[in-house]
């Protein structure tokens, strides 16, 4: 251990005092154990009374810099002799350095003024500037300039040369026609003479194009030893730039419990895209296991928090607990943690096993069901159990695909399944013009005064955090809500949702985002804090019937 290391408490653990959690909390999706909270806690003081980190978080009026939230962790570890720490650790980098006193160091340090990193990106830096140099050439740009001058001035003048033969050619035709005033005056010499004309015209037409043509060319090859010069430093940056990033990935090197070390290459090999996402390896979880597994540490509990203003796209709360990202930590965790002892992932079991699913209405061609919470609506890679397999086996005659919409595993309410494939057909097309209304009841942290009632903040996929979705104004789809608050008390609002889009999440980000309620749903483990459950219910649906063509209404009350 090294001056990184930063005691916690010296801890004699009694009857009365804290356990130590028997296994680590699956990174992905846990509660931080409450020694870790302690650590995250005393970090959280520091952060809030320190004077050294030169970085904006956005918090009290801070002026330095721009202003950037950022991801802190914290891991519990033991040492040989039993004696209790937590180590420090922050994702990326603050105030431009990857390296501050009492925090843990990180995996492989771009920033390294002796490295390799800084040394060849100065190289690529000065390619960038010759590329520059070259596009922005004044010989080079008044080539370009010359060329489309020349095109335009060339197609007037040839233009004008063919409108003058089309009316020698007329003058022609009506002298051989013998239309002049004197036709005697017409010998066979002067036939001889327009037919020469004529063709002279058409070599004096053939030349101008041709001289036109010899000096656009000339232009023409000009611009391309400019492209070809450009090109080729393009294709020698992008050459440098896929080595040096081979190079960088080759040099994160992270260790397992077990003692195996594996690089960013090696990790990502077996992944679907094999290429590691920009910033792998910079994010706090693997530091701290990284550092704890150098120095002979045994991890015993994680923590990572979000300290500053929230960002524009994803849903980050100030001093909020959130587990590791999945896109750029999955894969390395995955190898880091072999060899520890580990909590299961909660995801692959079947929370909703033994909820009932309640049948609200049925008839020849539809049904429509309260979903329990924790219950999928379809089956999933690891779990079979769902509306969809319920329903199959207990209706083996229904023709129809069954499903028509979806609820997320952890919102309870109204769902419609059809029967017949013409029921599905006519619900389907239903909700995919917008025909069918729904409505929701939720309810969100603290208490919502607002004048407003629509929600829009477009969605899109966080290809980093699946199955997280931020808010995007430029690639996301268009995602409105309209709302209004019912009543509220204990801190807590509840609110009636109806949403006008049907988008992934629509609700729960809509809720979170600073943009929008800023007020996360009560029990949301993705956009806010974990509790008994998702306090989100469907609690009303209306649409047409597909036989009786009449438009029916169910609704459900929720039980919170």
């Amino acid at each position: 251990m090294d001056d990184n290391f930063i005691p916690l408490y010296k801890l004699e653990l009694t009857s009365t005092e804290l356990d130590l959690p028997d296994s680590l909390g699956f990174p992905f999706y846990y509660t931080p154990h409450a020694i870790a909270i302690l650590a995250a806690k005393e970090l959280q003081e520091f952060l809030n009374n320190q004077s050294v980190l030169a970085h904006n978080f956005g918090l009290n009026g801070e002026k330095l810099g721009n202003v950037i939230g950022k991801m802190f962790g914290v891991l519990v570890v033991e040492d040989k002799n039993g004696q209790l720490g937590y180590l420090r650790a922050f994702s990326g980098k603050l105030g431009g350095s990857n390296q501050h006193a009492g925090f843990v160091s990180p995996i492989f340090d771009i920033l390294d003024k002796e490295g390799f990193f800084l040394k060849e990106e100065e190289l690529i830096n000065q390619m960038n500037k010759e590329i520059e140099d070259s596009e922005n050439d004044p010989n080079y740009l008044q080539a370009i300039e010359d060329l489309e001058k020349i095109k335009i001035e060339s197609a007037f003048t040839i233009e004008g040369l063919k409108n003058q033969i089309k009316n020698n050619k007329i003058l022609r035709d009506q002298i051989r026609k013998g239309k002049v005033e004197n036709p005697n005056e017409i010998s066979t010499h002067l036939y001889d003479e327009l037919n020469n004309q004529s063709r002279d015209e058409q070599i004096q037409l053939k030349k101008v194009k041709k001289v036109i043509k010899d000096k656009q060319q000339r232009i023409i090859d000009c611009i391309q030893s400019y492209e070809s010069k450009i090109e080729k430093l393009k294709s020698d940056r992008s050459q440098k730039s896929a080595q040096l990033q081979k190079k960088i990935f080759s040099n994160y090197k992270f260790l397992n419990a077990k003692g195996i070390e594996k690089n960013l290459l090696d990790i990502f090999s077996t992944c679907k895209d094999p290429i590691p996402p920009a910033g792998s390896g910079e994010c706090a979880a693997p530091k701290l296991f990284q550092y704890a597994f150098l120095n002979e540490l045994k991890p015993i509990a994680l923590a990572e928090f979000w300290w500053g203003q929230s960002p524009l796209s994803e849903v980050r709360k100030h001093g909020n607990f959130y587990p590791a990202c999945r896109g750029k930590c999955e894969p390395i965790l995955n190898h880091m943690l072999d060899g520890l002892k580990v909590e299961p992932n909660p995801m692959l079991m079947n929370q909703g096993r033994r909820k009932q699913l309640k049948i609200i209405y049925e008839d020849d061609s539809i049904i429509v069901v309260n979903k329990p919470n924790e219950l999928l609506s379809v089956p999933g890679k690891s779990i079979k159990d769902s509306v969809y397999s319920r329903i199959r086996e207990n209706y083996p005659n229904a023709t129809g695909p069954l499903i028509v919409h979806r609820l997320d595993m952890s919102t309870s309410g109204i769902l419609i399944l059809a029967l017949t494939k013409e029921a599905h057909k006519s619900l389907q097309q239903q909700f995919l013009k917008h025909k069918i209304q729904k409505k929701y009841i939720a309810l969100v942290e603290g208490e919502i005064y607002t004048t407003k009632n629509i929600l829009e903040l477009p969605l899109r996929l966080d290809i980093d955090d699946r199955p997280k979705q931020v808010v995007c104004f430029e690639h996301g789809k268009k995602a409105i809500t309209k709302f209004r608050v019912l009543n509220f008390g204990n801190n807590k609002t509840r609110i009636e949702f109806q949403p006008i889009t049907g988008r992934t999440h629509q609700l729960r980000v809509h809720s979170a985002h600073q943009h929008g309620l800023n007020a996360p749903i009560v029990g949301d483990d993705l956009y806010g804090n974990k509790a008994d459950r998702l306090y989100l219910h469907a609690s009303e649906i209306s649409f047409i019937h597909p036989e009786t063509k009449k438009e029916v209404t169910f609704t459900c009350e929720p039980n919170f």
